[in-house]
């Protein structure tokens, strides 16, 4: 079961903060929501994660997966209204549905 950690703003110093919880935390791999639009097409939120993800990639040696996060931040509004942990709840559903999809060990 997924917990957010903690919500990060989303400027100049992002990259740099999610390489130090990355190896601060020992980190094995990343999830990231992967952002399209009710047609199924990356949406300009897409665009600006696969940018991310690129300078993340050149940063530090752990795999990077996408997961779809469409409709996640309502479910985390359904679940608990909305607060200022709704973007760690949507969050924590997005990686959530990662881990299900994971083989079992």
């Amino acid at each position: 079961m997924a917990f957010p950690h903690e919500v990060y703003p989303n400027d100049a110093n992002l990259l740099k903060t999610i390489v130090d919880v990355i190896e601060t935390n020992q980190v094995e791999a990343v999830v990231i929501g992967h952002s399209i639009g009710r047609d199924g097409q990356p949406n300009e939120i897409h665009t600006a994660v696969e940018s991310f993800m690129t300078d993340l990639t050149l940063q530090v040696p752990v795999p990077i997966h996408l997961e779809p996060e469409q409709y996640t931040t309502q479910e985390a509004i359904r679940f608990q209204g909305r607060t200022d942990k709704t973007d760690a709840a949507a969050a924590a559903i997005i990686l959530n549905s990662f881990l299900a999809k994971q083989p079992k060990s």
